[in-house]
């Protein structure tokens, strides 16, 4: 048996664009395929790039409602069509504005999924898929939310329903901004369990993601939220993150993880207040990746999220593709990668390291005595919620 990762990619999705002045800019996309390619990555022995497909109507319905799947057709086709009211379904100025040939970019991020949901699930030479355009966490089942117009991660998490009606999903989101959409879709489905490591709602969108948000009926108590206060620095995180999410995996023992890996809780995102540095994703990754191998069937598939620097993106999912490979990189970047960043977003400093450790951010939030104070007791009352409600009705499926 061949240990193989999967990397789901094309050009085409840069057609995904809602405009140059957007934050969600396909060009992170483009900058991460080219810096995995500068270093090397894609020539690895165990790494195949597998191409994306459309995904077909009949399955991102099994998400989302045929009213809406219709009116972003009707839209795609003609942003200008009067007949249609698009603010009734979270499109227009603002966050999702339309574009032409937006259903069928949408669609192909969704099908991107599909493929790689069957990759991992159906193939046994693979045990890691990762399609970084993924990740649209925030689109509802009748209306686009967050930049999401499909929620590509349930319309994945369904299809593995498809190929296994009784497959256990453990879905883990680790964007700045909740899961929510994920969550709504599978509230009251103890078959998918949802963690979601956020910004708190009361500072940042969508405002949801409590502690107090579990779960109802059958899946009471599996939709598991931990909401961190802004600033949270590296340290922190991660003695939160190790301490939790190993033992929720454990006790669940899921046959297959799925990962919502948004980088946006860098400590310089636009439009996030949080305190990480790019050091602290080598960590998760090694964390996730053993939790996979030991708790989740060796089964992982990886998906894209948000993150609005266009130098940080790409070196954050670098870091973790060079994890899925058991690959250790240098902290340095190619010339010729730092050549095509200065080209591309002058607007941006520009990066000399594959990663740093955010020491200034640290000393800025944490030299405030109440703020440190809040977040290691805050850390502390989620690791005994987690340990003392969650594991033990998880351990008796």
């Amino acid at each position: 048996m061949v240990d193989k990762v999967g990397l789901i990619y094309a050009d085409d999705y840069q057609k995904y664009n809602f405009g140059q002045d957007h934050p969600l800019r396909p060009l992170r996309l483009k900058l991460t395929y080219s810096l995995m390619e500068k270093l090397k990555l894609l020539e690895h022995e165990r790494l195949s790039i597998l191409k994306p497909r459309l995904a077909t109507q009949q399955e991102i319905e099994r998400v989302h409602s045929s009213n809406y799947v219709e009116i972003v057709k009707k839209l795609s086709k003609n942003p200008n069509d009067k007949t249609i009211i698009p603010y009734r379904y979270g499109l227009g100025p603002g966050d999702n504005p339309i574009f032409k040939g937006m259903y069928e970019a949408s669609a192909l991020i969704c099908g991107a999924s599909i493929i790689a949901a069957e990759t991992v699930w159906s193939d046994d030479d693979f045990k890691i898929a990762f399609n970084p355009a993924g990740g649209l966490h925030h689109a509802m089942k009748d209306r686009a939310s967050g930049f999401c117009i499909f929620n590509d991660i349930g319309i994945a998490i369904k299809h593995l329903k498809k190929l296994k009606n009784d497959m256990k999903i453990a879905y883990l989101d680790i964007d700045c901004h909740h899961g929510d959409g994920v969550q709504w879709l599978f509230y009251n489905d103890p078959k998918v369990l949802t963690i979601s490591y956020h910004q708190d709602g009361r500072f940042l969108f969508p405002g949801t993601g409590n502690v107090s948000e579990n779960g109802e009926g059958e899946g009471k108590g599996f939709s598991i939220n931990f909401p961190l206060l802004p600033g949270t620095n590296n340290k922190s995180f991660i003695n939160l993150f190790r301490r939790t999410t190993p033992k929720i995996l454990e006790a669940y023992n899921p046959d297959l993880l799925v990962t919502q890996l948004g980088v946006d809780t860098y400590f310089d995102d636009p439009l996030t207040q949080m305190g990480f540095s790019l050091a602290v994703y080598r960590d998760i990754a090694q964390t996730i990746k053993t939790s996979a191998r030991e708790y989740c069937q060796d089964k992982w598939l990886a998906l894209g999220g948000g993150g609005y620097l266009m130098t940080v993106v790409p070196r954050a999912w670098t870091i973790f593709l060079a994890k899925m490979l058991d690959i250790e990189l240098k902290n340095e970047l190619p010339d010729s990668w730092i050549k095509e960043v200065k080209k591309s977003v002058p607007f941006e400093d520009t990066p000399y390291l594959l990663w740093d450790r955010g020491e200034k951010v640290e000393i800025q939030w944490l030299s405030q005595p109440e703020i440190a104070r809040t977040i290691m007791n805050y850390t502390k009352s989620l690791i005994d919620l987690s340990n003392e409600k969650y594991i033990p009705k998880l351990s008796k499926i």
